[in-house]
Formats: structure tokens, sequence, C-alpha cells
């Protein structure tokens, strides 16, 4: 619809100057409008009004199909109201599509990897992962809605002090260490126990004990300390496989720093070399300032690479493993600076990727206790979060008909849609801080508000279906509801958000779609209505957008409510 506007605009006006043709916000206004009475009006000296109605004339005398009226607004800018059959078309089209609809082809043929969550085994999987798995899978999710031959990569720390000291933490708690045949769970916790305990011996002086067990981990040269390392590195992979299931993330790639620092070193020593690099005080650096940044460690003293030389490293394996035409990489934007140097650092080394690599900071998410740190053990696990919100759930669904398998599973999947609706609905580098009460609000601007609404048009239908009515577009209304004229922007706002790498356009426009709708199906009864038919259309159709749209959020939908 806004290529057939912009080519009727170019034909009446005979340019092709670059104008705007959007949706309008305001639906009272009309549903497209356009600039472009503006951009010409200025290029060509004439007041913009008065250019705006010659436009209208022009292409009123044409005809533009499926346009009802045109109207000139503001100083010049042209609003268009579509026609009644045209929504009507487009509900049997959403309806024909189904799970399809919505899904472009921008990015047909691109090769695309997204890296997001990784967690470091030997720790829990805390709230702060929730962030970079919320936004980083819904990122995915986009780009293969979009057409992209789409790979998800995680990256994990297996080497470094951080496993050092938890190593450290499993010998000083031995004695606690819970058998093989212990609940996956009981073990994860453990590992999170034992690191906070190692972090504190190291600042309490055991630093160069610590600092020998890091070396030792990297030759494994000490049969006892690769034991505990073989351990504890099972235990938190197939730990962390548990929270991915529960939400809805499928990695292709595991990538591995015991993996990547071991290139990644190599390509430091080469390039030092070729004076990429440099020695300082028995490290290698990488001298930022030179390149109006700051300087970074990519080799330390002992001779170890550091998480710049093996991200370096990353960069080349993850293309080897899979040719991507653009790499995006989620973190916490604490590290937005690192990742600058970083880059700089491969367009000398690996221009072509650097070129390819884009890298998205998000904010931290935070509880009314502030920030976490899993060094001091002050961390909330993310499962423990989804447990406590499933169990303010469960206390609101005393009515629940059904088994209490379904019943569990449903207020998960409500407590897990509140978590990344709470996420998504801002752009991804705020910090946020959940407001439990707020996140399960069923009054709007909510993860549970949209999943209801979604449940509420699979409801209409069913019972409809029980008193003998099925939807049909053949019988629609005379005057158009506000929901109808939302429904068809949702591939539009589905490439908006993609290409801003914005998930919160595709929230805000779901909250609109179901406000709408709630609204309608306060105001009008639908069963036994003479177009039923139509509204139950009109209320599949609701159904496919909000299920589609909350799929392309990660946010899981339940069957009942």
């Amino acid at each position: 619809m806004q290529e057939t506007l912009r080519q009727a605009i170019e034909e009446v006006s005979g340019s092709r100057s670059a104008f705007l043709v959007a949706s309008l916000d305001d639906l009272s206004r009309g549903d497209y409008y356009t600039n472009a009475a503006l951009v010409l009006a200025k290029a060509e000296g004439k007041d913009p009004r008065a250019l705006a109605e010659e436009l209208k004339a022009k292409l009123e005398a044409v005809g533009i199909e499926n346009v009802e009226s045109i109207g000139v607004a503001g100083p010049g800018f042209l609003n268009f109201r579509l026609k009644r059959e045209f929504f009507g078309k487009e509900i049997k089209r959403i309806a024909e599509k189904k799970a399809a609809f919505g899904r472009g082809r921008a990015y047909d043929g691109k090769k695309v990897i997204v890296e997001y969550t990784d967690p470091n085994p030997f720790k829990e999987i805390h709230i702060g992962h929730l962030m970079s798995n919320t936004v980083g899978e819904s990122f995915a999710r986009l780009y293969e809605w979009g057409g992209a031959d789409l790979k998800r990569a995680c990256y994990q720390g297996d080497v470094g002090m951080h496993v050092a000291k938890a190593v450290k933490g499993i010998m000083i708690l031995s004695a606690e260490r819970p058998e093989v045949s212990a609940p996956l769970r009981e073990q994860a916790a453990f590992l999170g126990r034992a690191y906070a305990a190692g972090a504190k011996a190291y600042e309490e002086g055991e630093e160069e004990e610590i600092k020998s067990l890091n070396k030792k981990i990297y030759e494994r040269s000490d049969a006892e300390v690769n034991d505990l390392y073989d351990w504890g590195r099972k235990v938190s992979l197939d730990y962390f496989e548990t929270v991915y299931a529960m939400l809805g993330t499928k990695f292709d790639f595991y990538f591995f720093e015991s993996e990547s620092g071991v290139y990644g070193k190599e390509l430091v020593r080469e390039f030092l070399a070729r004076g990429v690099f440099e020695e300082s005080d028995g490290a290698v650096i990488y001298p930022g300032e030179k390149h109006g940044l700051h300087t970074r460690v990519f080799i330390n003293s002992e001779g170890l690479p550091t998480y710049e030389a093996k991200e370096l490293g990353l960069a080349k394996i993850k293309h080897d493993r899979y040719p991507y035409d653009l790499s995006v990489v989620v973190t916490a934007n604490e590290i937005n600076e690192y990742f600058k140097v970083l880059l700089s650092a491969m367009r000398q080394i690996f221009p072509d990727l650097a070129e390819k690599t884009k890298h998205v900071g998000h904010g931290m998410l935070r509880l009314t206790t502030g920030k976490m740190s899993s060094r001091t053990g002050n961390v909330i696990p993310a499962e423990s979060l989804i447990a406590e919100i499933a169990e303010s759930v469960l206390a609101r669904m005393a009515e629940f008909q059904g088994s209490s398998e379904e019943k569990q599973a449903t207020a998960e999947k409500v407590a897990v849609g509140a978590i990344k609706h709470t996420i998504l609905r801002q752009a991804p580098g705020k910090d946020i801080i959940f407001d439990p009460a707020q996140a399960l609000s069923l009054e709007g601007d909510s993860g549970p508000y949209l999943q209801y609404a979604l449940v509420r048009t699979k409801t209409l239908i069913t019972k409809a279906s029980e008193a003998g009515e099925s939807p049909d577009v053949g019988n629609a209304p005379e005057e158009t509801t506000d929901v109808e004229r939302l429904l068809h922007r949702f591939p539009e706002v589905l490439t908006r958000a993609a290409s801003e790498l914005v998930p919160q356009h595709v929230v805000t426009y779901l909250t609109e779609v179901a406000s709408a709708f709630n609204a309608f199906y306060a105001g009008t009864r639908v069963i036994g209505n003479p177009h039923a038919g139509y509204y139950l259309a009109l209320t599949q159709a609701v159904g496919v957008v909000l299920e589609n749209g909350l799929s392309v959020l990660g946010i899981p939908t339940p069957e009942r409510m």
C-alpha cells in the first residue's frame, strides 16, 4: 500500500525526490500520510499547503486503488483513508497466511548469526542473563521473520580466573559437594556457592594459589584439578540447557574460550610483529589511544590471552564455522567501550569481518535491591525469578479448570511472558527495574495482557463454533473498526523493528492491537450478531497477529488462562 501511494504521488508530481509515506498513529486522521508536498515545495520554492491541495486534486482525479479519501493537514501533509473493502481483503489474507503472515524478504539469502546469553560455566544463569537471552532471542527471530538464514550462537567462558576461583571453591566446600545423582539444580547451586567461596579466598590472600590453578586448568597438567574442572563444566552446561528450554531458546553453535583463546593468542603474537599490538611491562597491548579509544591488554604478563584476544579469535572461528554476512553480538552495555577497542583491532586484522560485525549493548535488569554480584553470591538465579513469578500466577488461578501439570505449565508461560515483555517494552540500551505487580497486570502493557487477549480470541471462536457460527468475511458491516485498521500493518512493524533492532516497536504495536480488540469485544455482541461471520473472521485475524507477534518476541502462548 505504501508503494502504491508512493508511485501515484511520483506520477502526478513528476518528481523523484525522497519523501516519506508512513502509517498514521492517530487513526482518526486516516491510515497513511506523506510529507511529499513539503519536500517538493521546498525544492520548487512553493507554498507547501497550496502544493498539497494541488497534489490532492491530481491524485483524486486519477484515483488510487483502495483509497477512499485524501485530506490536507497541518502545513501540507496529505492523509489517506483506505476503503472499507481493503480491510476485508486484508483479513482474508491474514486468515489464509496464518503462521506465515508477517514474514518478509528483507534478509533473503543473508546468513546472519546472533550471539547472546553467554553464561560462564561454574556460575549460575542469573537474571542478568535473562536480559541478554530475551533481547538476543528477539533479534534472532526478527531476522528469521525477515527471511534470513539465521543461526543462534552462545559463547561461554570455560577457562579464566573465574573458573580457577570456582575450582578453588569446590576444594574449600568439598564436604558440601552433592552426589552426581543429586538433582542438576542442586549441583548447579553448589557451583554458585563454590565460586563465591573461591572469589572470597582470592581477596583474602590466596591470589597466587588461584593463579596457579588457572594455569593448570589452561594446561590440563593436574589430574585432580582436571577431574574437578570436567565435573563442574558438565554440570554447568547441562544445567544451562534446562534454562534455555524454559526460555524457548535452542542454540545452533556453542563456542568456548578454551577454543578461541588459543587461536586469539596466536593472532595477537602474529600481529604484534606487524605493529598492530605493542609490548608493555611483559604484556601485549592494543594502543587504543592512537585510535581515539583506550588501551586494552590482549595477552597478560603471565602469557595468557585476555577476553580481548579470545574475542578476536572467536570472530574468525565463527566465520569458519558459519560464513556469515552479518554477526550480531549482544552483551551488557557495560562493555560497549571494550567492544569499540576490539572492533578497532579487528579492522586491522580481519577488516572484512569487522565490517560484518555489529555489537548491541543492552541495559541491566535490576530488582529493588539493586545490582547483583556473583562474586559475593548476591545473585538471583534466572529460574528462581521465573518460579517466584509463576507462584504469584498460580495464586490467581483458583478457577483454572485443568490438570495440575497444565496449570503449572500455564503459570510458567505467563511468568516467562511477563519477564520478557518487561524487558522488551523498552529500547535495548535502557536499564530495567523489574516490578512483579506491573509485569503481571491484566490492565494493559504487560505480557499477560497480550497473552490473555490471544486466549480470548481462541475462546470466542470456540464458543461461536459451538453455536453454529463460523468466520466469513462476506458480510462486513458498513463501519470499519480501529482493530481492522491496525492488523495489516504487522509486516511493516516487523520490518522496522528488524532494521532498527528495536523489538519495542513490536511490543507497542501488539499492545495497540490487543487494546483495540478488547474495546471492540467489550462493545460488540459477536455471537448472534447479523455480522457475526465477519466479526469472527476479524477475531481470527487478531489471533493470528497476536500469536505471530508474541512468537517473534519469544513470548510463549498459553492455550487457556
